[in-house]
């Protein structure tokens, strides 16, 4: 067991103690290969001085495009380690987001596989990790720059209203608080064992790695089709024996209600990123632990358990260790026990601000008028809430156009900011509908030329999918005839049409299935989406299929098929021509390793 942590030191230091203390325990483990503490600290240490040795000075800023590895976390640490202040990017972004964000936050090195993105369109310096691994082993050691608690750790860009995503800038003493407070709250020993699979580009991600570095335990990293899919997350969380998992809202509420093995080693089920509607079942062997916290504070503002006794809604909790709460009204004034107000944060996990928009910053970071320490900030949420009776508080949703689908926070007005830039859209405006797993985007939009328009939803999906991940890419689109308006001059949400089919905008006529396996993936499709005008031709994720319901089309085809068919194919191939296409060539791979007598009988069947 390690020594308790007395003072306060960064996360690189932490992780080369444990490396001294627990060389050999795993650091990481994934599906087929591990990581120990002393390989980790060794090769973010080498990477470091390379880093160093290429140019790479104290502040600046190295983007990674990793995958979810041990080369994306080893990179992430080695870019801390070197003073430098890293990125997140996902690599499943449209290429137009990804080069914003590396212009934006003036990235000097991109960290990323060969052929990621193209040189031409990239200033800085690419760097291939398994390319230029002799490089980076034979790196010379070099003195690492020291760390203050306001240098910065990382940037993650979020969802931003003006159409393009904004950097918030978290520092290492907003890390070490959220570290600390995780540690001490849920008891992290190196006998823990950690769930890594929350996105990459998401906040949450940065809560499932460095608190557990920093405590000696193993974070072990999952696969994609795990992280989709409540049951099989349940089996693959029983079967690593991990004992601190974060899971989203979304795949939380499933999981919770279903009965769990009484020798399951989870302590705690952590969820967040949505508003959660149910307690537990009763007797469950975990705690689960409902959380709230914008990125601009450290992914974790308030925590709380959520009993299983409970009825109505939960809470989100209470304000976490160092952290206030306050419940505001529109003149900055505390409102009474009860009384529904702004949610604003201070304490030690409000970050630095947005990177390069110093007029946003202060609109939303502003001097703490209740605190005692000089330049101390709070930051407006914009979300709305409540403080019980019993000191929890209650979320009651934004104030503004903000929402989460699926656990991934968006801004409504970065959709509508991009849909009017389109030449046939005179104007849009972007609302959610449905609940839970089933939330999803509808547009509506007024064309230019109402009376002879020619838009079709596959345009507009077509020309939101160039800038915007496909969450936020609208399932539905709806044509105005006007723009529906208050007396002050504001738009009437209340005043929208009702979906219907003659208000929606046509899709494009779908050619017939020209297959048997287009046929029958096609009526799988159709029946998930419960929607029979969906085609051949139509994305699954752009007509209402989301990651979850992808789990479900992908188990039923390898139903129907026999073949081994997995969630990052239907990421691959998203419309069922394709997905057909891939089935047959894998039917066709396993016909041609069969012998003849084995095709003979499998014909025979």
């Amino acid at each position: 067991m390690f020594k308790r942590m007395k003072i306060m030191r960064y996360i690189s230091e932490l992780i080369s103690t444990r490396a001294a203390d627990i060389s050999r325990t795993r650091a990481l483990q994934s599906a087929d290969q591990s990581c120990s503490y002393a390989q980790l600290d060794g090769m973010s240490e080498k990477l470091a001085s390379y880093l160093i040795t290429t140019g790479l000075d104290g502040g600046d800023a190295v983007a990674i495009a990793y995958p979810r590895s041990f080369d994306q976390i080893t990179a992430a640490l080695a870019v801390m380690r070197a003073g430098g202040v890293y990125i997140p990017i996902d690599p499943s972004w449209p290429t137009e987001r990804i080069l914003h964000i590396l212009s934006d936050s003036g990235a000097k090195i991109l960290i990323a596989p060969s052929g990621f993105i193209q040189s031409s369109t990239y200033a800085g310096t690419l760097l291939d990790l398994q390319v230029s691994a002799s490089s980076i082993a034979a790196a010379p050691s070099s003195p690492l720059p020291a760390i203050t608690p306001e240098t910065l750790a990382y940037v993650i860009y979020t969802s931003g209203s003006t159409g393009v995503p904004k950097g918030v800038e978290i520092t290492h003493a907003n890390l070490m608080h959220l570290i600390d407070w995780h540690i001490k709250t849920f008891g992290v020993t190196d006998h823990d064992r950690a769930s890594h699979l929350a996105g990459l580009g998401f906040d949450a991600s940065v809560w499932e790695v460095w608190p557990y570095l920093a405590a000696g335990a193993c974070v072990v990293l999952s696969d994609d089709m795990v992280r989709t899919s409540p049951r099989l997350l349940q089996e693959w969380l029983i079967a690593e024996q991990v004992t601190i998992a974060f899971v989203p809202t979304p795949l939380a509420e499933p999981m919770m209600i279903e009965p769990w093995p009484s020798e399951t080693p989870l302590r705690f089920l952590l969820t967040g990123g949505d508003t959660l509607h149910t307690a537990p079942l009763a007797g469950q062997p975990f705690t689960v632990v409902n959380n709230y916290g914008p990125t601009e504070c450290t992914v974790v503002a308030t925590s709380g358990v959520v009993p299983s006794s409970l009825k109505g809604v939960p809470s989100i909790g209470t304000a976490i260790t160092g952290t206030t709460i306050y419940i505001l009204d529109e003149h900055g004034s505390v409102v009474p026990i009860g009384e529904t107000g702004e949610l604003v944060i201070g304490g030690g996990g409000v970050g630095r601000g947005y990177r390069n928009q110093a007029a946003l910053t202060a609109r939303c970071f502003v001097p703490d008028p209740f605190s005692s320490v000089p330049g101390s900030s709070l930051y407006k949420t914009g979300d709305r809430a409540a403080i019980l009776a019993n000191g929890e508080i209650l979320f009651q949703g934004r104030m503004d156009g903000q929402e989460k689908i699926r656990g991934q926070r968006l801004e409504l007005d970065e959709i509508t900011c991009i849909l009017n830039r389109h030449e046939a859209v005179a104007f849009s405006v972007v609302a959610a509908s449905g609940t839970g797993e089933d939330k999803h985007l509808v547009a509506y939009i007024l064309p230019v030329d109402v009376e002879r328009s020619v838009l079709s939803a596959r345009d507009l999906q077509d020309f939101l999918s160039q800038s915007l991940p496909a969450f936020m890419v609208p399932s539905k689109f709806v044509k105005l005839e006007r723009i529906p308006l208050t007396s002050n001059g504001k738009v009437d949400s209340s005043l929208l049409p009702t979906i219907s089919d003659g208000s929606l905008f046509p899709a494009e006529a779908s050619r017939a299935p020209q297959s048997p396996i287009e046929e029958t993936i096609l009526s799988i499709v159709r029946a998930l989406l419960q929607n029979d005008e969906v085609g051949v031709d139509d994305d699954f994720f752009l007509v209402g299929g989301h990651s979850l319901m992808g789990t479900r089309l992908v188990m039923r085809v390898r139903e129907a098929f026999g073949v081994n068919l997995m969630l990052r194919d239907l990421f691959e191939a998203g419309t069922v021509e394709q997905l057909a296409s891939h089935v047959e060539m894998m039917l066709i791979a396993e016909l041609d390793s069969m012998s003849e007598e084995e095709a003979l009988r499998q014909g025979a069947n």
